[in-house]
């Protein structure tokens, strides 16, 4: 998060560390604990495998981090975090959620290899930390209301652009598809100004008719219109000294959008009815998930509004843009269902996350919030699996891309969870090449893998190192 750029204060407050379980100690597992064991934000409890010459537990030794063959020696310790399953065993990992403390996250292979690709900058550490936060805390404000400033370049550009703007008095436009959490990016901007001990009012531009999203912004003095018993402060005045939230502007009636724009101008606001003008002190935050060129081009919107508005503008991606966020969404939104509906829930299976993942999410972060609580209510154990998602999640045929219905779901399921590993890859591959400008052996040294097994990758996956030997390859020409 770009409002969380002082590392010191996650390593250093109250002297926190997470502290990891990592069970597994094969391949997978050796590169993870090299990553793990290089943070400060991390603390590894112990390696578990029941074979000592295990790559990870030989790693393990070497660092001076206890192991185990037997993962009883350390399920009961209340002080763990997180548990990293990377044994592909669907009867220890229920048994791992029967055992484990009731606060400690459990996760498995599939799950660890997806936060694995956000922790491949290690250098930045900051990755981590967000991603860990996420999962279990929405404390100082600097989570609001479950939405996450993710580890991709569009959201961490989200996030410095929160940081900048939010202490100053400036005017906000939030634009970006339904669902993609403007409101809760507006609540997040105004908890972190210096109005942030007044009120923040929310108006939803759609929700109310003409004639009464005038009134109730601006108000009325009593008489002014049939049903107008007396005077009524308009959200504007109430708003004084505070921040007043516009959601779905781009809905306003166009005469309407003549006083905002006087209002922006001047500060001042006369109610229906009323001759005296109020000079207010009001922050205006405004959003929509309107194209507003082509409702100017349709004489919808006032094109100065447009431009005074789009002073400071921020964009928020899709959810389809920022996949690799979706994991940590999912296990935080896990964790306020928890307490909704009075239920321990302490995982997600291998084929329900790579589901989520490859997903294309029309409906945006509030779609996966409402997929996740469902499958919380469906789920009678402590693990959210595929059958408790949505039918229409699940891999369906098309054309050129399969040729006859899966023979069963886990077929299905293996093959969307083959897909969405490649697109890992895919993208990892690309990533390390691009920061070593087409050096392949300096791009593997990063990767934590041999140069021989990442040109193998390279093959596979049909990729010219070459192309990132230019110093203007940017993350558009990566798009297959």
């Amino acid at each position: 998060m770009s409002f969380l750029n002082d590392e010191t204060e996650f390593t250093t407050q109250k002297k926190f560390r997470i502290r990891v379980l990592i069970i597994g100690a094969g391949s997978i597992s050796a590169p993870l604990i090299k990553l793990l064991i290089n943070d400060q934000a991390i603390s590894i409890a112990a390696v578990v495998d029941k074979d000592a010459t295990a790559p990870g537990v030989v790693i393990a030794d070497q660092l001076g981090i206890p192991t185990s063959k037997d993962y009883h020696d350390f399920i009961s310790d209340k002080n763990l975090d997180m548990i990293i399953n990377m044994v592909e065993n669907s009867s220890l990992q229920e048994k791992l959620a029967r055992e484990k403390p009731i606060n400690t996250i459990l996760i498995g292979q599939s799950s660890a290899m997806l936060i694995w690709t956000m922790l491949d900058d290690v250098k930045k550490k900051k990755i981590l930390k967000d991603t860990f936060r996420s999962t279990w805390t929405t404390s100082h404000g600097q989570i609001a209301g479950g939405f996450i400033i993710g580890r991709g370049e569009k959201m961490q550009e989200v996030g410095r652009l929160i940081s900048q703007v939010s202490p100053t008095s400036t005017s906000v436009f939030i634009r970006g598809e339904s669902g993609t959490g403007k409101e809760l990016v507006a609540r997040m901007i105004h908890s972190k100004s210096l109005l942030h001990e007044a009120p923040l009012i929310t108006v939803n531009c759609t929700a109310l008719s003409p004639t009464l999203i005038e009134s109730e912004l601006f108000g009325h003095k009593k008489g002014a219109f049939t049903g107008a018993h007396s005077d009524h402060p308009g959200l504007l005045e109430r708003a004084h000294n505070g921040t007043l939230f516009l959601d779905e502007i781009g809905d306003m009636p166009l005469d309407l959008q003549a006083k905002l724009l006087r209002f922006l101008q001047s500060g001042e606001i006369r109610p229906i009815g009323g001759i005296d003008v109020n000079k207010v002190n009001v922050r205006i935050i405004a959003a929509t998930n309107r194209n507003l060129e082509t409702a100017i081009r349709n004489e919808e919107f006032r094109m100065d509004l447009f431009y005074r508005l789009n002073a400071f503008t921020i964009h928020l991606p899709a959810l389809r843009e920022r996949r690799e966020d979706i994991p940590q969404l999912t296990y935080n939104f896990i964790k306020s269902v928890q307490a909704k509906l009075n239920k321990t829930i302490s995982n997600i299976s291998h084929e329900a996350m790579s589901i989520l993942v490859a997903h294309n999410w029309p409906g945006n972060i509030r779609e996966l919030r409402n997929v996740i609580e469902r499958a919380a209510v469906l789920t009678s154990s402590t693990e959210i699996k595929a059958r408790h998602l949505p039918g229409y999640l699940h891999p369906v045929p098309v054309n050129g891309e399969l040729n006859a219905q899966p023979k069963d779901l886990s077929e299905g399921l293996m093959a969307l969870k083959a897909k969405a590993i490649n697109k890992f890859e895919f993208e990892i591959l690309s990533k390390y090449l691009q920061e070593n400008k087409g050096n392949v052996s300096k791009a593997a040294e990063a990767a934590h893998v041999p140069r021989r097994t990442f040109q193998r990758l390279l093959a596979k996956h049909k990729i010219n190192a070459d192309r990132f030997k230019n110093k203007e390859h940017n993350a558009t020409s990566l798009e297959r």
